[in-house]
C-alpha cells in the first residue's frame, strides 16, 4: 500500500510541475524573424502578428495564415500575398503598390486609406473589406461569374 501512495506522490509531483509551452506563440515569433530576415514564409502561421509599420518590400507571404494580423502602415509593394488568408487584417494606411492578392480572403480585412496602385485582387474574397479612402487605378480585379 505504501508503495502505491509513494507511486501515486511521484505521479501527482510530476503533473504538478508541467507547464505547457506556448509552441504557437514561439513558433510565430520564428516565422516574423524568418520573413524578416529571408523575406519569405511561404504558408507561414502569422495569425494576429504585429506587423504594422514593416518594411516588406517583395516579400512572398502566399498562403500564409495572416488572420488578425495588425499590417497598418506596412510597406508591402510588391509583395506576393496570393492565397494568404487575410480575414480581419488590419492593413489600414498600407502600401500595396504592384502587391498580388490574387486568391486571398480579405474577409472583413481593413483596407482603408491603402494604396493599392497596379494591385491584383483577382479571385480575393473580399466580404465586408473596408476600401473606404483607398486610394488605386490600373487594380487587376476580378469579378466571378459564368463562362
Amino acid at each position: 500500500m505504501k508503495k502505491q501512495i509513494l507511486a501515486a506522490i511521484a505521479f501527482l509531483s510530476a503533473i504538478s510541475l508541467y507547464t505547457p509551452i506556448p509552441v504557437k506563440a514561439e513558433n510565430s515569433n520564428n516565422n516574423v524573424r524568418r520573413l524578416l530576415e529571408t523575406r519569405e514564409c511561404y504558408g507561414c502561421d502569422l495569425k494576429g502578428v504585429n506587423l504594422s509599420h514593416a518594411h516588406l518590400i517583395g516579400v512572398d507571404l502566399r498562403n500564409a495564415n495572416l488572420k488578425g494580423a495588425n499590417l497598418e502602415g506596412a510597406n508591402l509593394e510588391g509583395a506576393d500575398l496570393t492565397g494568404a488568408n487575410l480575414e480581419g487584417a488590419n492593413l489600414k494606411k498600407a502600401f500595396a503598390n504592384g502587391a498580388s492578392f490574387n486568391n486571398a480572403n480579405l474577409t472583413n480585412a481593413n483596407l482603408s486609406h491603402a494604396n493599392l496602385y497596379n494591385a491584383e485582387v483577382d479571385g480575393a474574397v473580399m466580404i465586408g473589406t473596408n476600401i473606404n479612402g483607398a486610394d488605386g487605378f490600373d487594380i487587376n480585379l476580378g469579378v466571378g461569374g459564368g463562362e
